[in-house]
């Protein structure tokens, strides 16, 4: 018989007042994946994470993690999850070590603390106390903290938000390694070259509800062109055709987005000749034009019309 969902929610519904911050979500979170859940602010997200660890009470729908439901198996449940916060504040006069020891002693199981601490790779700090540790070593020692339960299934809220580079490259492998040993992961973040490298699948919400869910590839194929095509223009009588630029050769699409004329093309080389002579003829003055492969972040936007982080 294999093995339940970690997560699955159908018909997930949070009202307050006469807001609606979860309007019917549908959502399948399976085993072993480190599934990246998107949105702006406001969009519902959170909400959701802490309906499904159990920290909120939805108003209607079925909510299973790892196959179990909060109102009849929270013990069950609270000795198989955990979570990382973005802000986690440690008791400053405890080492690294002490620490960790504190929070295997909460759990019936868990892993050995020596082996948590190399997981993190802080063995040069298990005597150090946590006021001295820099944010990239309080950050580890928070999610180490999070898997010495060895968990099941492990959510992140914005794990890496205020590192550095490298500190949050080390987060990263610590991650990598967790799912590679068999755990699942709902990770929430801002950045989406983070969500592109752990990300199995990523499910984007806005107004509460789920508006794409894929792998990052697949949503970056959705764009239509593997390349975005970014344009300012002078001041106008009248705005760029979209539909006229859109469907030239090799462009796929063509928007506004913050004042910018945004396209995205399958073939640079084919498809600028014919978007500047297309302005040109329309009177339109080029100010300035960039271009960049296609991310997340253009997915993002595309969908939502705002940066992530807005």
């Amino acid at each position: 018989m294999s093995e339940p969902d970690a997560v699955s929610c159908r018909g997930l519904v949070k009202e307050y007042d006469e807001v609606v911050a979860v309007d019917g979500l549908d959502l399948t979170v399976r085993r072993g994946e480190c599934f990246g859940l998107l949105g702006p602010n406001g969009a519902g997200k959170t909400t959701t994470v802490e309906i499904l660890e159990g920290l909120l009470e939805p108003t209607s729908g079925e909510v299973l993690v790892l196959g179990k439901t909060w109102e009849r198996d929270e013990h069950w449940l609270r000795e198989r999850i955990s979570l990382s916060l973005q802000q986690t504040y440690l008791p400053d006069k405890l080492t690294v070590r002490e620490t960790i020891r504190l929070f295997r002693s909460f759990f019936a199981r868990g892993r050995d603390v020596e082996d948590t601490i190399r997981m993190v790779a802080l063995e040069e700090k298990a005597k150090a106390k946590y006021e001295t540790l820099s944010g990239g070593q309080r950050q580890r020692l928070a999610v180490a903290c999070a898997l010495v339960s060895d968990p099941d299934l492990l959510f992140l809220d914005e794990p890496t938000t205020g590192l550095d580079p490298q500190s949050r490259r080390m987060l990263w492998e610590v991650i990598v390694a967790y799912k590679r040993g068999g755990g699942s992961v709902v990770l929430t973040t801002h950045y989406m070259d983070e969500a592109e490298r752990l990300c199995d699948r990523v499910g984007v919400m806005d107004h509460g509800k789920l508006i794409a869910l894929g792998t990052p590839e697949e949503l970056i194929r959705s764009l239509g062109g593997q390349e975005i095509v970014e344009l300012s223009l002078a001041e106008a009588e009248h705005a760029p055709d979209l539909a006229a630029l859109g469907s030239l050769p090799a462009v796929h699409s063509a928007k506004m987005q913050a004042g910018r004329l945004v396209l995205a093309v399958e073939e640079l080389h084919v498809a600028l000749p014919g978007v500047l002579a297309a302005l040109a003829a329309a009177g339109l003055v080029l100010e300035n034009l960039s271009t960049h492969r296609a991310t997340l972040e253009d997915v993002f936007v595309n969908l939502t019309g705002r940066q992530l982080r807005e």
